[in-house]
């Protein structure tokens, strides 16, 4: 459930006090103590406001303060018990906070469960709601309320409202329940239908899984052929070099995406030279497998990955 939840603390601004105009671009800066500061005020003047609590929540979420998080949901569903988003939210704090501690997990379940159960039924188009539920009942023993057949009905569900969703829903049921062959199949049906990043990356990441690698490439590349991120020369060096498969291409790749790098592709260029390194390591290039994991370990000191590949290309 884990990557869900985080769809919860997505904002939509719509304050008009000027007190409040800068909290949108802290957050997207990740300045959260300073939005926290600027909400906890506003809300000293104006308490009965939700859609401030309802921000001091988000942004309490989005630094994993979980008890406090749920406070600012709990006084949104006591002030308007109705409101689907408010017990989608309440629920996928709980849910976050049960799996920081597994020993306490069971004690929040039925309050995560019902939570997510009311805000499906209060909005019938509530996709996040439903795709909570559809990870919740598969990742739930069955003894305690967990169930395949309730997964697939709100994967159903999710179908009729988004075809793309309802298929990615079936993929992850079957790739949970050890399923691949079906898994692929919702996988690509999911491709063909909305053919996003996610849905390339659901197959990528289906097909890593079960030691494909030759297809994961062949996957990323169409996906490139779709998208042209440059994230996915990332990608391909990755996998490459995880594999000890097609180097050249991966070496190639991961070259191009260190060229054309900017941080909007999201993986630092310490990895890329970490790839490059695993690389020349399979090469029995030393001399250029030391160059490029000393440039990841300056960028980046602290990475233990960075570290042990160190130590393995010194000894070999």
């Amino acid at each position: 459930m884990n990557k869900l939840f985080f769809l919860l603390f997505i904002p939509v601004f719509a304050f008009s006090q000027s007190s409040l105009e800068e909290v949108e671009s802290f957050i997207q800066k990740k300045q959260y103590i300073k939005v926290e500061k600027i909400l906890i005020e506003f809300l000293e003047d104006h308490p009965n406001n939700l859609k401030a609590i309802e921000y001091l929540g988000d942004v309490y979420g989005h630094q994993k303060d979980w008890n406090n998080s749920i406070k600012q949901y709990k006084k949104l569903i006591d002030a308007n018990e109705n409101n689907a988003n408010y017990h989608y939210k309440y629920g996928g704090v709980l849910g976050m906070k049960a799996l920081e501690n597994k020993i306490k997990a069971v004690g929040f379940i039925g309050d995560v469960k019902s939570s997510f159960l009311k805000a499906a039924e209060l909005d019938p188009n509530h996709i996040e709601a439903r795709w909570a539920l559809v990870e919740l009942f598969m990742q739930l023993p069955g003894i305690i309320g967990g169930s395949k057949s309730k997964s697939f009905k709100y994967a159903d569900e999710l179908e009729k409202l988004s075809k793309v969703d309802g298929y990615l829903a079936k993929g992850y049921i079957y790739e949970y329940d050890d399923e691949p062959e079906l898994a692929e199949k919702y996988y690509k049906m999911a491709i063909k239908e909305g053919g996003s990043l996610i849905c390339f990356e659901k197959l990528t990441s289906l097909y890593e899984n079960e030691n494909k690698p030759e297809k994961a490439i062949v996957n990323i590349e169409e996906a490139h052929k779709k998208h042209q991120r440059n994230a996915l020369h990332y990608q391909i060096g990755k996998v490459a070099a995880e594999y000890n498969i097609q180097l050249e291409k991966g070496e190639k790749c991961l070259k191009t995406y260190l060229e054309n790098y900017t941080e909007k592709d999201g993986v630092p260029k310490a990895w890329a030279h970490y790839r490059l390194a695993q690389i020349h390591l399979h090469r029995s290039n030393k001399t250029e497998a030391l160059k490029h994991i000393d440039l990841a370990i300056n960028e980046l000191p602290k990475i233990e990955p960075f570290k042990e590949q160190k130590e393995k290309i010194l000894q070999f």
